[in-house]
């Protein structure tokens, strides 16, 4: 059976493919007719395949052309049980809760919590050209109008996340000594980078991606323990959706890792996408502009919001330029104050290195889409992969161009792509040691840095997919 949600991802138009594989069984619609009985393929020495009819007229049938989205998503990877789960995890969805919210006593009602990520942010602006703050303030209004009781925004939950990284990365350069698999670390933020190397790599490459949840998993974690416990509530009585750049974000909600067997919850119960927020707003026959702005709101009770924050180092979250000042710092006693980042065969590819009288000290590189990707694990394999540290995101780009991101029918992609970034780079950026509210976190809900507590809520694991046995990948 194939996935539904894989009909949703084939709308998007990233232009970066991957090769499939033979077990590869993405469905094609195949137009029957009355009356129509057996028909012939032939294959011409070009590998073009024909249809040949009964009564000997031909048909050129059209190749099969596999994105990332229908790869991840194709029901040969996904099974029929998280085809179940990635359905329910849409705006329709979202509805079903609201509107039984609405039929229940307020005691009775589910607490409807809906993070929203810096780029969908970003992306909303653009459509509806509003600056950054006042973008979150009426998307705000317009979750509480729906029936939400909370909006927060995930760029506090990646503090977590950029600091865990930081700390990863200087105890694994420290440990290289010991272990052949401590370097390089390889980012762990992108769920499509993540699926593509459980399914594709497994053991080869696992070893190697940090631990360091991603921004929606970690709001996840503060969501369903730390804000549940403030409100007196178990987190199966909390509805948490998140407003993601990116379809892969619900393959990785849906991930038995972020499942809790106790209160039979996930920590992110729904992911939609910013294309699924503007049909929201068509639905509701609402334009964002129009809307009066509501006051923003913090997860932490001691801390009030009054406009969004970020961090420096790009669209995706900045995650290389974090580590490296502070690996720089940490392990070298050297200030670095700007990254300088030097192109290699693609802007996608691209290298920051740390010198000292002549000697690297640290060499990183970002190496967005998938045609980078490849070649990245194939200097892994090959044990020629120079590098300590890599920032690494499937879509070509990086987040603020995914695949659920708005798209504008009378603007080049690429001059949209330059907008949208334009209006996230607006936004005050703080470092993640800096923001109220966070060390007061880490004490008085993680018990400190390090700890059972944070490794537990702040960090996952990965697992090598096995692949399933097929007829198609016999070698004749």
């Amino acid at each position: 059976m194939a996935s539904p949600f894989s009909g949703a991802l084939q709308l998007t138009d990233l232009d970066d493919f991957i090769g499939p594989s033979q077990e590869c069984i993405k469905p094609m619609k195949v137009d029957k007719k009355l009356g129509s009985s057996v028909a012939k393929i032939h294959i011409e020495d070009d590998g073009s395949y024909f249809q040949v009819s009964q009564d000997g007229g031909t048909r050129k049938l059209e190749k099969a052309k596999i994105s990332l989205d229908d790869c991840l998503a194709c029901s040969g990877c996904v099974t029929s049980a998280e085809t179940v789960l990635i359905t329910q995890q849409s705006h329709e969805e979202l509805r079903k809760v609201l509107d039984a919210n609405k039929m229940l006593a307020p005691g009775q009602q589910r607490l409807v919590v809906i993070s929203v990520s810096p780029q969908s942010r970003a992306s909303l602006a653009v459509k509806f050209q509003l600056n950054p703050t006042d973008t979150a303030r009426k998307l705000t209004a317009f979750f509480k109008k729906l029936g939400a009781h909370y909006v927060f925004d995930t760029t506090f939950s990646r503090n977590f996340s950029l600091l865990e990284s930081q700390r990863e990365f200087v105890r694994r350069f420290r440990a290289q000594a010991n272990s052949k698999q401590a370097l390089p670390v390889l980012t762990s933020a992108c769920p499509g980078w993540i699926c593509y190397a459980e399914k594709t790599h497994g053991s080869t490459i696992i070893p190697y991606i940090s631990t360091a949840r991603s921004p929606q998993q970690v709001m996840g974690s503060l969501v369903k323990d730390f804000f549940a416990r403030q409100q007196r509530v178990t987190p199966d009585k909390i509805y948490h959706v998140t407003v993601m750049p990116c379809y892969d974000k619900k393959l990785e909600a849906s991930r038995p890792d972020f499942f809790s067997q106790e209160h039979q919850t996930r920590d992110v119960d729904c992911v939609i996408t910013t294309g699924e927020v503007f049909k929201l707003l068509e639905e509701e026959g609402v334009s964002l502009s129009e809307l009066e702005p509501a006051p923003l709101d913090s997860l932490c009770s001691s801390v009030s919001a009054q406009e969004p924050t970020s961090h420096r180092g790009g669209g995706s979250g900045g995650y290389l330029e974090h580590v490296f000042r502070h690996a720089a710092q940490e392990l070298f006693g050297i200030h670095v104050d700007e990254v300088t980042y030097r192109p290699l065969r693609n802007k996608d590819f691209q290298e920051v290195t740390l010198e000292s009288e002549g000697q690297v000290l640290l060499h990183f590189a970002v190496a967005y889409g998938f045609r980078n990707i490849q070649n990245l694990v194939q200097k892994l394999k090959r044990g020629r992969c120079p590098y300590h540290y890599v920032e690494v995101m499937a879509c070509p780009a990086g987040c603020l161009n995914g695949g659920g991101q708005l798209k504008a029918p009378d603007m080049p992609s690429k001059e949209l792509l330059q907008h949208v970034e334009r209006l996230y780079d607006m936004v005050t950026t703080e470092a993640p040691e800096d923001v109220p509210g966070v060390q007061e976190l880490y004490g008085n809900w993680l018990h400190g840095e390090g700890s059972e507590r944070a490794d537990r809520l702040l960090h996952t694991s990965y697992h090598a997919v096995e692949k399933a046995s097929s007829g198609l990948s016999i070698r004749w």
